[in-house]
Protein backbone atom coordinates (compact mmCIF):
# COMPACT_ATOMS: atom_id res chain seq x y z
CA UNK A 1 0.00 0.00 0.00
CA UNK A 2 1.15 3.55 -0.73
CA UNK A 3 0.87 6.57 1.54
CA UNK A 4 1.96 10.18 1.49
CA UNK A 5 3.13 9.78 5.08
CA UNK A 6 3.70 6.87 7.46
CA UNK A 7 3.87 7.83 11.14
CA UNK A 8 5.59 5.38 13.47
CA UNK A 9 4.07 5.61 16.94
CA UNK A 10 0.54 6.39 18.12
CA UNK A 11 1.17 8.34 21.30
CA UNK A 12 0.21 12.02 21.56
CA UNK A 13 2.98 13.03 19.12
CA UNK A 14 2.15 10.44 16.50
CA UNK A 15 -1.60 11.04 16.67
CA UNK A 16 -1.10 14.81 16.46
CA UNK A 17 1.17 14.37 13.43
CA UNK A 18 -1.62 12.36 11.83
CA UNK A 19 -4.19 15.05 12.59
CA UNK A 20 -2.05 17.75 10.96
CA UNK A 21 -1.12 15.53 8.00
CA UNK A 22 -4.79 14.91 7.28
CA UNK A 23 -5.50 18.66 7.47
CA UNK A 24 -3.23 18.80 4.41
CA UNK A 25 -5.16 15.90 2.83
CA UNK A 26 -2.14 13.61 2.93
CA UNK A 27 -2.91 9.89 2.78
CA UNK A 28 -1.81 8.90 6.27
CA UNK A 29 -0.94 5.66 8.05
CA UNK A 30 -0.09 5.46 11.77
CA UNK A 31 1.66 2.31 13.01
CA UNK A 32 1.82 1.47 16.72
CA UNK A 33 3.81 -1.45 18.12
CA UNK A 34 1.52 -1.79 21.14
CA UNK A 35 -1.66 -0.05 22.25
CA UNK A 36 -2.69 3.25 20.75
CA UNK A 37 -1.92 6.00 23.27
CA UNK A 38 1.74 5.34 24.00
CA UNK A 39 2.87 6.09 27.55
CA UNK A 40 -0.51 7.64 28.38
CA UNK A 41 -2.10 4.20 28.15
CA UNK A 42 0.84 1.97 29.04
CA UNK A 43 2.14 3.70 32.17
CA UNK A 44 -0.49 5.93 33.76
CA UNK A 45 -3.94 5.66 32.12
CA UNK A 46 -5.75 6.77 35.29
CA UNK A 47 -3.50 9.77 35.98
CA UNK A 48 -4.95 13.25 35.82
CA UNK A 49 -3.14 15.67 33.50
CA UNK A 50 -3.34 19.31 34.58
CA UNK A 51 -1.05 21.10 32.14
CA UNK A 52 -2.52 20.22 28.75
CA UNK A 53 -4.06 23.35 27.15
CA UNK A 54 -7.82 23.47 26.97
CA UNK A 55 -8.42 21.18 29.95
CA UNK A 56 -8.46 22.15 33.61
CA UNK A 57 -7.78 18.47 34.18
CA UNK A 58 -8.07 15.45 31.92
CA UNK A 59 -7.50 11.77 32.61
CA UNK A 60 -4.61 10.34 30.55
CA UNK A 61 -6.87 7.64 29.12
CA UNK A 62 -9.47 10.20 28.03
CA UNK A 63 -6.88 12.47 26.41
CA UNK A 64 -5.54 9.49 24.47
CA UNK A 65 -9.07 8.49 23.44
CA UNK A 66 -9.82 12.01 22.17
CA UNK A 67 -6.64 12.21 20.11
CA UNK A 68 -7.31 8.75 18.70
CA UNK A 69 -10.90 9.60 17.83
CA UNK A 70 -9.89 12.86 16.14
CA UNK A 71 -7.16 11.23 14.05
CA UNK A 72 -9.48 8.41 13.02
CA UNK A 73 -12.36 10.76 12.19
CA UNK A 74 -10.09 12.75 9.88
CA UNK A 75 -9.23 9.64 7.91
CA UNK A 76 -5.97 8.33 9.34
CA UNK A 77 -5.43 4.60 8.92
CA UNK A 78 -4.33 3.42 12.37
CA UNK A 79 -2.82 -0.02 13.00
CA UNK A 80 -2.01 -1.09 16.56
CA UNK A 81 0.16 -4.06 17.56
CA UNK A 82 2.19 -3.69 14.37
CA UNK A 83 5.87 -3.05 15.02
CA UNK A 84 8.09 -1.47 12.39
CA UNK A 85 11.20 -3.50 11.58
CA UNK A 86 12.92 -1.46 8.88
CA UNK A 87 12.80 1.89 7.10
CA UNK A 88 14.39 1.25 3.70
CA UNK A 89 15.29 3.51 0.81
CA UNK A 90 13.34 2.80 -2.36
CA UNK A 91 14.04 4.29 -5.79
CA UNK A 92 11.65 7.21 -5.29
CA UNK A 93 10.04 6.36 -1.97
CA UNK A 94 10.61 5.03 1.52
CA UNK A 95 9.68 1.42 2.27
CA UNK A 96 8.44 0.72 5.80
CA UNK A 97 8.35 -2.98 6.70
CA UNK A 98 6.61 -4.61 9.65
CA UNK A 99 6.02 -8.21 10.67
CA UNK A 100 2.67 -8.03 8.93
CA UNK A 101 3.15 -6.01 5.76
CA UNK A 102 5.19 -3.58 3.70
CA UNK A 103 4.20 0.03 3.09
CA UNK A 104 5.45 2.50 0.49
CA UNK A 105 5.66 6.08 1.75
CA UNK A 106 6.70 9.43 0.36
CA UNK A 107 7.65 10.54 3.89
CA UNK A 108 7.98 9.14 7.39
CA UNK A 109 7.61 10.63 10.87
CA UNK A 110 9.26 8.76 13.75
CA UNK A 111 7.26 9.31 16.96
CA UNK A 112 8.09 6.26 19.05
CA UNK A 113 8.49 8.09 22.36
CA UNK A 114 10.87 6.09 24.54
CA UNK A 115 10.71 3.10 22.21
CA UNK A 116 10.20 -0.28 23.81
CA UNK A 117 10.06 0.56 27.48
CA UNK A 118 9.39 -1.00 30.83
CA UNK A 119 8.83 0.62 34.22
CA UNK A 120 11.98 0.72 36.35
CA UNK A 121 12.03 -1.87 39.10
CA UNK A 122 13.21 -1.27 42.64
CA UNK A 123 15.05 -4.62 42.68
CA UNK A 124 14.34 -5.38 46.32
CA UNK A 125 13.24 -8.62 48.00
CA UNK A 126 9.59 -9.50 47.45
CA UNK A 127 9.12 -7.26 44.41
CA UNK A 128 9.12 -9.99 41.77
CA UNK A 129 7.11 -12.42 43.89
CA UNK A 130 4.40 -9.87 44.70
CA UNK A 131 4.13 -8.15 41.30
CA UNK A 132 0.41 -8.14 40.39
CA UNK A 133 -0.28 -9.35 43.91
CA UNK A 134 -0.16 -5.92 45.48
CA UNK A 135 2.94 -4.52 43.80
CA UNK A 136 2.13 -2.61 40.61
CA UNK A 137 3.64 -0.08 38.21
CA UNK A 138 0.30 1.32 37.08
CA UNK A 139 -2.40 2.87 39.26
CA UNK A 140 -5.57 0.74 39.01
CA UNK A 141 -8.92 2.36 38.30
CA UNK A 142 -10.06 4.51 41.20
CA UNK A 143 -12.90 2.20 42.14
CA UNK A 144 -10.40 -0.60 42.75
CA UNK A 145 -8.56 1.45 45.39
CA UNK A 146 -11.44 1.87 47.83
CA UNK A 147 -10.67 0.47 51.26
CA UNK A 148 -7.01 -0.23 50.52
CA UNK A 149 -3.89 1.20 52.10
CA UNK A 150 -2.05 2.58 49.05
CA UNK A 151 1.65 3.45 49.04
CA UNK A 152 3.25 5.17 46.05
CA UNK A 153 6.96 5.51 45.31
CA UNK A 154 8.39 8.39 43.27
CA UNK A 155 9.05 12.10 43.30
CA UNK A 156 7.86 13.32 39.91
CA UNK A 157 4.58 14.61 38.53
CA UNK A 158 3.23 11.16 37.67
CA UNK A 159 3.75 9.77 41.17
CA UNK A 160 2.14 12.78 42.86
CA UNK A 161 -0.76 12.91 40.42
CA UNK A 162 -1.45 9.22 41.02
CA UNK A 163 -1.34 9.83 44.76
CA UNK A 164 -3.84 12.67 44.41
CA UNK A 165 -6.23 10.34 42.57
CA UNK A 166 -5.84 7.67 45.23
CA UNK A 167 -6.36 10.22 48.01
CA UNK A 168 -9.88 10.94 46.77
CA UNK A 169 -11.02 7.44 47.74
CA UNK A 170 -8.62 5.87 50.23
CA UNK A 171 -5.72 6.04 52.70
CA UNK A 172 -2.63 7.12 50.73
CA UNK A 173 1.09 7.53 51.39
CA UNK A 174 3.83 8.69 49.00
CA UNK A 175 7.47 7.85 49.65
CA UNK A 176 10.43 9.62 48.05
CA UNK A 177 14.12 8.92 48.54
CA UNK A 178 15.06 12.61 48.24
CA UNK A 179 14.34 15.54 50.62
CA UNK A 180 12.33 17.38 47.95
CA UNK A 181 10.00 16.44 45.12
CA UNK A 182 11.06 17.18 41.54
CA UNK A 183 7.45 17.64 40.40
CA UNK A 184 5.84 20.92 39.30
CA UNK A 185 5.16 23.33 42.15
CA UNK A 186 1.40 23.19 41.55
CA UNK A 187 1.39 19.43 42.14
CA UNK A 188 3.56 19.73 45.23
CA UNK A 189 1.19 22.38 46.59
CA UNK A 190 -1.82 20.16 45.89
CA UNK A 191 -0.07 17.34 47.74
CA UNK A 192 0.54 19.58 50.77
CA UNK A 193 -3.16 20.51 50.83
CA UNK A 194 -4.31 16.88 50.64
CA UNK A 195 -4.58 14.10 53.22
CA UNK A 196 -1.64 12.24 51.68
CA UNK A 197 1.24 11.36 54.00
CA UNK A 198 4.54 12.34 52.38
CA UNK A 199 7.55 10.40 53.68
CA UNK A 200 10.86 11.87 52.49
CA UNK A 201 14.50 10.71 52.56
CA UNK A 202 13.23 7.15 52.74
CA UNK A 203 13.73 4.01 50.66
CA UNK A 204 12.02 0.64 50.56
CA UNK A 205 14.11 -2.42 51.42
CA UNK A 206 11.51 -5.15 50.90
CA UNK A 207 7.91 -5.92 50.01
CA UNK A 208 6.41 -8.42 52.41
CA UNK A 209 3.47 -10.80 52.26
CA UNK A 210 2.36 -14.38 51.81
CA UNK A 211 0.70 -14.57 48.39
CA UNK A 212 -0.26 -10.89 48.55
CA UNK A 213 1.31 -7.64 49.71
CA UNK A 214 0.84 -7.07 53.43
CA UNK A 215 3.58 -4.63 54.45
CA UNK A 216 6.62 -2.71 53.23
CA UNK A 217 9.94 -2.42 55.04
CA UNK A 218 11.34 1.10 54.85
CA UNK A 219 14.74 2.52 55.69
CA UNK A 220 15.61 6.01 56.89
CA UNK A 221 18.78 7.26 58.54
CA UNK A 222 20.02 3.69 58.92
CA UNK A 223 16.89 2.52 60.74
CA UNK A 224 14.26 0.16 59.30
CA UNK A 225 10.58 -0.20 60.10
CA UNK A 226 7.46 -1.74 58.54
CA UNK A 227 4.26 -0.07 57.38
CA UNK A 228 1.06 -1.92 56.40
CA UNK A 229 0.10 -1.79 52.71
CA UNK A 230 -2.40 -3.44 50.40
CA UNK A 231 -1.09 -1.83 47.21
CA UNK A 232 2.32 -0.42 46.31
CA UNK A 233 2.60 1.59 43.08
CA UNK A 234 6.17 2.08 41.86
CA UNK A 235 6.69 5.13 39.63
CA UNK A 236 10.43 5.81 39.56
CA UNK A 237 10.99 6.10 35.82
CA UNK A 238 11.29 3.82 32.82
CA UNK A 239 13.98 1.74 31.17
CA UNK A 240 13.94 2.71 27.49
CA UNK A 241 15.14 0.64 24.54
CA UNK A 242 15.88 2.75 21.48
CA UNK A 243 18.33 0.41 19.74
CA UNK A 244 16.03 0.34 16.71
CA UNK A 245 17.06 3.94 15.87
CA UNK A 246 20.52 2.77 14.83
CA UNK A 247 18.96 0.05 12.73
CA UNK A 248 16.98 2.76 10.97
CA UNK A 249 20.25 4.67 10.24
CA UNK A 250 19.16 7.78 12.12
CA UNK A 251 21.80 10.15 13.45
CA UNK A 252 21.68 10.23 17.23
CA UNK A 253 22.69 12.68 19.93
CA UNK A 254 25.03 11.68 22.74
CA UNK A 255 21.92 10.90 24.79
CA UNK A 256 20.89 8.31 22.20
CA UNK A 257 17.92 10.28 20.89
CA UNK A 258 17.26 11.40 17.32
CA UNK A 259 19.10 14.52 16.18
CA UNK A 260 16.78 16.90 14.31
CA UNK A 261 16.80 20.30 12.67
CA UNK A 262 14.40 23.10 13.53
CA UNK A 263 11.93 21.61 11.04
CA UNK A 264 12.16 18.19 12.77
CA UNK A 265 14.12 16.77 9.82
CA UNK A 266 16.60 13.95 10.43
CA UNK A 267 19.73 12.97 8.53
CA UNK A 268 17.59 10.79 6.25
CA UNK A 269 15.84 12.40 3.31
CA UNK A 270 12.08 12.49 3.88
CA UNK A 271 12.29 11.15 7.44
CA UNK A 272 11.23 13.44 10.30
CA UNK A 273 10.90 12.87 14.04
CA UNK A 274 9.07 14.31 17.06
CA UNK A 275 8.28 13.72 20.71
CA UNK A 276 10.37 12.07 23.44
CA UNK A 277 12.48 10.24 20.86
CA UNK A 278 13.93 13.63 19.84
CA UNK A 279 16.62 15.44 21.84
CA UNK A 280 17.99 18.97 21.51
CA UNK A 281 19.33 21.67 23.80
CA UNK A 282 16.60 23.10 26.03
CA UNK A 283 14.14 20.27 25.32
CA UNK A 284 11.27 20.15 27.79
CA UNK A 285 9.64 16.72 27.81
CA UNK A 286 5.94 17.49 28.01
CA UNK A 287 2.95 16.17 26.11
CA UNK A 288 2.33 19.62 24.67
CA UNK A 289 5.95 19.76 23.47
CA UNK A 290 5.54 16.48 21.61
CA UNK A 291 2.35 17.77 20.00
CA UNK A 292 4.02 21.01 18.89
CA UNK A 293 6.94 19.11 17.39
CA UNK A 294 4.47 16.77 15.70
CA UNK A 295 2.69 19.67 13.98
CA UNK A 296 6.05 20.91 12.70
CA UNK A 297 7.08 17.42 11.55
CA UNK A 298 3.81 16.92 9.67
CA UNK A 299 4.09 20.34 8.01
CA UNK A 300 7.69 19.63 7.02
CA UNK A 301 6.67 16.26 5.58
CA UNK A 302 3.93 18.00 3.59
CA UNK A 303 6.44 20.46 2.14
CA UNK A 304 8.78 17.59 1.27
CA UNK A 305 6.08 15.54 -0.45
CA UNK A 306 3.90 18.18 -2.11
CA UNK A 307 6.53 20.88 -2.70
CA UNK A 308 4.06 23.79 -2.60
CA UNK A 309 5.14 26.97 -4.36
CA UNK A 310 5.26 28.92 -1.08
CA UNK A 311 7.56 26.51 0.77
Amino acid sequence: MRYDIVIIGAGPGGLTAGIYARSRMMKTLILESGRVGGQLMSLYPEKGIHNYPGFESVQARKLSDRLYAQAESLGCDIHDNEKVDEILEGSEEIIVTTGKSQYHAKSVVVAIGMGDFNPKKMDIPGEAELTDKGVSYILPVKEGLVGKKVVLFGGGNSAIEMALISDTVTDTTIIHRKPEFRADECNVEALKNSNIRAVMNTTATSFNGNGKLESITLSRDGKTYDIPADLAVVNIGIDADLKVLKKWDLELTKEGRVKVGLDMSTNRNGVFACGDVVEYEGKNKLIVTACGEAATAAQSAYKFVKKPYWA
